[in-house]
């Protein structure tokens, strides 16, 4: 949040999103910060457990807030996040060296399986 109004809750809102006429959606940057190899594991970790423990298959997104004392915390466990090519799922893979159609073909490819089987 750069110069973000002071009377408005730092949340990633609609107008954050998707209102180009929007205050809030000019006060906003996406950023991607390095990160220590500790957070990273402890976010990595985080995420695994999400996986597993909410059964989650083909592709999910897990949001997190990080507090002052470094302790990530999970904020969202998203199932079936956007992939919009502005949304921050395509964002983050393309951060990672993953091309948008890389990404479709992933879940093309993870839903396989269960249509084959369902099939038969």
């Amino acid at each position: 949040f750069v110069d973000y109004p002071a009377d408005k809750p730092k949340i990633v809102s609609y107008a954050v999103k998707w209102d180009e006429n929007s205050v809030e959606f000019h006060a906003t940057s996406r950023e991607f910060p390095v990160l220590s190899r500790e957070l990273a594991n402890a976010l990595q970790q985080a995420t695994l457990g999400c996986w597993k423990g909410f059964g989650l298959s083909g592709y999910a997104r897990v949001d997190f807030r990080v507090d002052e004392a470094g302790k990530p915390w999970v904020l969202e466990v998203n199932a079936n996040p956007c992939i919009a090519a502005d949304a921050g799922f395509i964002a983050a893979a393309e951060r990672a060296g993953i091309a948008p159609e890389q990404v479709v073909e992933h879940i093309v490819q993870a839903a396989l399986p269960k249509v084959r089987k369902r099939q038969n």
